[in-house]
C-alpha cells in the first residue's frame, strides 16, 4: 500500500504558537500585510500535541518563528509525543531577516540539524516560492529581491537557469549538512509548496519535491497535472497541501476573511481529490479553522469534523494501491515553464521580460485541452475577471468582530470557486523532457516559448510511431517539419495559433473524453471525477480499472 502520510499545519490567527507564546502576536503570521492578534486563548504545548493527534495528524509543519523562539521547545515536545516534524518558512519570509539578495528566510544550519538529530524531521517547507520569485516585493518592500536570486536583464531559458543554480545550491547545502553530521542526507528535502502552476518543473529539476496548494485559488485538473508531471519528469515524491486560504464567502465558521475561503463540503471533496492523487505527504493549512480553544479544551469546528471522518473513516475504507508515480497520461501536454500565469509581467522576477505570445499559448491550450472551463488567458484566479467575495466581507466586518461562528450569508451563484475542470488523462512535462520519459501517449501538444532540440527530435520520432503531435510553429527549426500532415503512421500538425485554428480542434477533439469527467490514470487505475452538485464546488468520484 501507499497511502500517504497525513499531517496539520499550525496556526496563524487562532492562539499564539504554542511554544513561542505572546511573540506570536508580536510579527505578522499572515501574508495580508496585517499583525493579527490571537482570537482563542493560548493552549499549553502538550494540549495542543495531543489534539493534532486526536485528529489523527501523523506529522505538524511547523510555523518556525524568524527569531527561534520555542523552537527546541517543540522538537522536544514532538520528539516525546513520536510525532514528525516539517519546518516551514513562511513567517521568515514575512517578517525577514533574509538570505542576503533575497526575499528568502532559510532555516539557520543550528536548529535544522537540532531537528534532524531528533529523528523527527521530513522536510523545509518553502512557502510560495514560486510566488515569491516573481513578485518580489510581496513582504520585502525596500527593494525587489526575487525568492532565489535576481534575473533582471536574462532571457527566459537564462533566468531558469540561473533559479536552478541557486535552487541546487541551497539543497545541496543541506544534504552537505547533514551528512557531515553523520545523517541521512536526504532526511529534509526542499518541499515547493505552491499557489501558482508555475515553476513546479524548474525548481524539481533542481531537486525540490512539488507540493501543489489546491482548493485556494488554482483551476485543480491544471494544477495537479502539472505537478504530477514535473514529479514524474524529475523522479521526485509529491506532496499536497489543502489550503483552507480562498476566495468564497458563506455560511460556515470564518477566521478572517478568505480563511476559510471555501465551504465545508468543498473542502471535503477536495480532500478526497488529493488522496486519489496519492501523494507521499497530505496536510491541511491551517489547523486554526478544524478547531477552537476555549481555554479549556479543544472543539472540533463544522470543518474539523470534515478532516476527522476523512482521517478516520474515509482513508481506512479507501487503501490506495497505486501512487503519484505511476501517473500514466494520455495526454502529454509539454511546454517551456515560463512562469506567466496570466500577469504577464516579471517573468522569473525578472521586471523587463513581460508575457508574450508563445508564453500565452500555453493558456490557450488549457482552454482547449478542458472542454472551454478554463479561461484562456491564466493558469490561476488571479486574473482579469474574477472578483473574490472575500473582498466585500473585508469591507464589512472589523477585525474585531471576528472570528464568525456561522460565517455570512452570501449568494452562492457569485461563489467563484470550484473544483471541477474536465480534463482527460494530462500530465505536463517542460521543454527539455527525453523519449523515456514521454512514453507513448495518443495525443501530444508542444506549446511555450522554447523547445530543446532532443524533445523536437522525441515528438517527430512520435508521430511517426502513431501520435497526434499538435506543434507551435515558432517551436520548430527544421524547414522540412514545418509541413503539416502524415507523417509515419501518425500526424503532426504545425499551427499558429491554437485558438483560431480550427484544425488544432479537429485533431484534439477525439482525445478530449467526455465534457463531464475529469479522469487522471495510475497505472492501470483510474480516478474519474465528476460534478458533485451543478458548479462543480463538489466532487463525485469513481475509481476503476482501465477500460
Amino acid at each position: 500500500m501507499t497511502q500517504p502520510k497525513l499531517g496539520l499545519q499550525g496556526p496563524v490567527v487562532a492562539w499564539h504558537d504554542p511554544w513561542a507564546g505572546e511573540i506570536s502576536d508580536e510579527i505578522m503570521r499572515t501574508g495580508t500585510g496585517s499583525v493579527y492578534p490571537s482570537q482563542d486563548p493560548a493552549p499549553p504545548p502538550g494540549a495542543f500535541v495531543e489534539a493534532m493527534q486526536t485528529l489523527g495528524a501523523d506529522f505538524y509543519v511547523h510555523h518556525m518563528l524568524p527569531n527561534l523562539a520555542g523552537q527546541s521547545e517543540m522538537i522536544r515536545d514532538m520528539t516525546r509525543h513520536g510525532m514528525d516534524v516539517c519546518l516551514g518558512n513562511e513567517y521568515g519570509n514575512i517578517n525577514g531577516p533574509y538570505v542576503a539578495g533575497t526575499n528568502r528566510y532559510d532555516v539557520p544550519d543550528e536548529p535544522l540539524l537540532e531537528a534532524a538529530k531528533s529523528g523527527r524531521l521530513i522536510g523545509l517547507l518553502y512557502d510560495e516560492p514560486e510566488h515569491l520569485q516573481i513578485n518580489a516585493a510581496q513582504y520585502l518592500k525596500k527593494d525587489f529581491l526575487p525568492h532565489w536570486g535576481r534575473t533582471d536583464g536574462l532571457a527566459p531559458a537564462q533566468a531558469s537557469e540561473r533559479l536552478a543554480v541557486s535552487v541546487a545550491a541551497r539543497d545541496r547545502h543541506v544534504r552537505e549538512l547533514l551528512a557531515g553530521a553523520g545523517l541521512d542526507p536526504a532526511a529534509a528535502p526542499l518541499v515547493a509548496e505552491q499557489v501558482f502552476p508555475v515553476l513546479f518543473h524548474a525548481q524539481a529539476s533542481a531537486g525540490m519535491t512539488p507540493c501543489p496548494k489546491v482548493m485556494k485559488e488554482s483551476f485543480q485538473s491544471l494544477q495537479l497535472a502539472t505537478a504530477l508531471g514535473a514529479a514524474r519528469q524529475y523522479g521526485r515524491a509529491m506532496w499536497i497541501c489543502a489550503d483552507l486560504w480562498g476566495p468564497d464567502v458563506g455560511e460556515w465558521f470564518i477566521r478572517t476573511s478568505g480563511f476559510p475561503g471555501h465551504s465545508p463540503e468543498e473542502y471535503e471533496s477536495a480532500l478526497r481529490m488529493a488522496y486519489y492523487m496519492s501523494p507521499s505527504h497530505l496536510f491541511t493549512e491551517n489547523i486554526d479553522v478544524l478547531l477552537r480553544y476555549d481555554g479549556e479544551r479543544f472543539s472540533r469546528t463544522e470543518f474539523g469534523d470534515v478532516w476527522a471522518s476523512f482521517v478516520r473513516e474515509f482513508v481506512p475504507a479507501h487503501p490506495l494501491s497505486w501512487s503519484h508515480a505511476d501517473a500514466d497520461p494520455d495526454i502529454v501536454f509539454i511546454h517551456s515553464d515560463d512562469s506567466n500565469y496570466g500577469q504577464n509581467a516579471r517573468l522569473f522576477g525578472n521586471r523587463e521580460l513581460e508575457g508574450t505570445h508563445e508564453s500565452q499559448s500555453i493558456f490557450h491550450v488549457w482552454h482547449l485541452l478542458s472542454h472551454g472551463t478554463i479561461p484562456a488567458h491564466g493558469s490561476c484566479m488571479h486574473i482579469p475577471g474574477y472578483t473574490f467575495p472575500r473582498q466585500q466581507l473585508k469591507a464589512e466586518v472589523p477585525t474585531k468582530d471576528f472570528p464568525l461562528a456561522h460565517g455570512r450569508a452570501f449568494p452562492e451563484e457569485d461563489r467563484v470557486h470550484t473544483l471541477f475542470h474536465p480534463v482527460n488523462n494530462v500530465l505536463v512535462y517542460d521543454e527539455t523532457v527525453g523519449a523515456d520519459v514521454l512514453g507513448h501517449p495518443g495525443l501530444i501538444v508542444a506549446a511555450g516559448s522554447r523547445l530543446s532540440a532532443r524533445t523536437l527530435q522525441a515528438l517527430r520520432q512520435r508521430a511517426e510511431d502513431g501520435a497526434d503531435v499538435v506543434i507551435a510553429s515558432w517551436l520548430i527549426a527544421p524547414q522540412a517539419w514545418r509541413e503539416s500532415g502524415r507523417v509515419g503512421s501518425g500526424r503532426w500538425l504545425v499551427t499558429d495559433d491554437f485558438l483560431d485554428d480550427p484544425r488544432v480542434r479537429e485533431t484534439l477533439a477525439p482525445h478530449l473524453g467526455a465534457p463531464d469527467c475529469w479522469m487522471q490514470r495510475f497505472g492501470d487505475t483510474e480516478v474519474r471525477m465528476y460534478r458533485g452538485d451543478a458548479r462543480g464546488f463538489t466532487l463525485d468520484f469513481e475509481v476503476g480499472v482501465r477500460s
